[in-house]
């Protein structure tokens, strides 16, 4: 008598949650390779629908504050005519927000933030800080990390690699 082991998939993310990923590593990679940038990109979905795209551009803009969340964040507010993002707003990053974007991801209201690499330097998502699931806050933002976080840990460090 053979037994069969049912296995399941464990995993939290889903097949859309690794699209939306894969996207957000290509606008990392036109990040690095178009403007030389740190190679960091950010997908903003609601229901299922792409709403803004950022990618790194502080050094090409001369903006401290142009991060790819917040690049999505500006893309987004445009596209919907709000500054806060609907109900249910998903953002794919590929690596951990910093306290800054942290910050404008809670005020613009978005619902989860799904991100690749963990940042354990400046992370605002659990790894240093807990920006996101703070209850001083009046909003807070699901998180979730990890997804595809060897690819993108991987063009982190070949792009620094790259530079020293």
């Amino acid at each position: 008598m053979s037994e069969e082991i049912a296995t399941v998939d464990e995993s939290p993310f889903s097949a859309q949650d690794a699209a939306f990923m894969r996207r957000a590593l290509q606008l990392a990679a036109h990040a690095r390779d178009a403007e030389d940038e740190v190679p960091v990109g950010a997908v903003l979905v609601h229901e299922g629908q792409i709403v803004g795209l950022g990618w790194n551009r502080n050094i090409t803009l001369s903006d401290p504050s142009a991060h790819a969340e917040i690049m999505a964040l500006r893309a987004a507010g445009e596209k919907l005519a709000n500054h806060r993002m609907p109900a249910g707003t998903t953002l794919y990053v590929t690596l951990e927000p910093c306290a800054m974007c942290a910050m404008a991801l809670v005020h613009a209201r978005v619902g989860r933030v799904v991100y690749a690499a963990a940042d354990p330097k400046t992370g605002a998502a659990g790894s240093v800080f807990d920006t996101l699931v703070s209850e001083r806050h009046n909003h807070r933002v699901e998180v979730q990390g990890g997804l595809l976080a060897e690819e993108s840990s991987a063009m982190l460090r070949e792009f620094f690699r790259a530079r020293r």
